[in-house]
């Protein structure tokens, strides 16, 4: 068993998890996860309460590392900071894609852990909010709220696509997060007006290859 608190927890939840996907939630017994995890059911409950802690035991982890990402860094952009700590729960996902699938089709298949999902959901929504209340005081509560609530449902509908297999890479997630922080800031970076300035006589190919070094081929 592992020593480290961390992996040990861990140990626990993929046990559980295999356990599930064998036999399903309700026939699996706490007795039965103990004894895939090479632990005693008192151990057990030394760290859950409940099979239901066990589920979502790694996600719990995930919030506390997300939690300590906003809080323990002095971030320039408080709105570019829920879109990052956004990505550190996407990439806290695929990092354990099996262990991500295989909750996934365990929580669809059992209303309590639905519920329990919508919890954490919730959770998450909260943090931010939070945390945006705390570096923007000014801030209309509702934006806050609103902007909150946007994350979080496009992070979820694209690892849910993740999550069912269809192609979907954290590029396209934090191209969509950042989409959201540039309509709530009004920062529209194709409206940005580019000036140059070149010697009289310069010839039209040597500005044209100038520029696209400067700005990429999309000139």
């Amino acid at each position: 068993m592992p020593t480290d608190d961390t992996d040990y927890r861990l140990n626990v939840v993929d046990a559980a998890l295999q356990l599930f996907a064998e036999q399903g939630y309700e026939s699996t017994s706490v007795d039965a996860i103990a004894a895939a995890a090479g632990i005693s059911r008192r151990t057990l409950f030394r760290q859950f309460r409940s099979k239901d802690d066990v589920v979502f035991a790694d996600l719990e982890i995930l919030l506390g590392r997300t939690r300590d990402y906003l809080h323990d860094d002095e971030h320039a952009d408080p709105w570019l900071a829920i879109c990052a700590a956004a990505m550190l729960v996407y990439r806290g996902y695929t990092a354990e894609a099996e262990r991500a699938r295989q909750r996934y089709q365990v929580v669809r298949t059992v209303p309590v852990l639905r519920e329990r999902e919508i919890v954490m959901v919730r959770r998450y929504e909260r943090l931010f909010v939070e945390y945006l209340r705390s570096r923007l005081p000014e801030t209309p509560g509702l934006d806050r709220v609103r902007f909150a609530a946007a994350v979080v449902t496009t992070h979820n509908y694209l690892l849910g696509r993740m999550l069912r297999g269809y192609p979907s890479d954290a590029e396209q997630v934090w191209t969509a997060l950042v989409a959201i922080r540039d309509e709530r800031t009004g920062t529209h970076p194709s409206d940005e007006v580019v000036v140059a300035v070149f010697p009289r006589g310069t010839r039209v190919g040597e500005l044209v290859r100038t520029l696209q070094n400067r700005l990429g081929d999309g000139l």
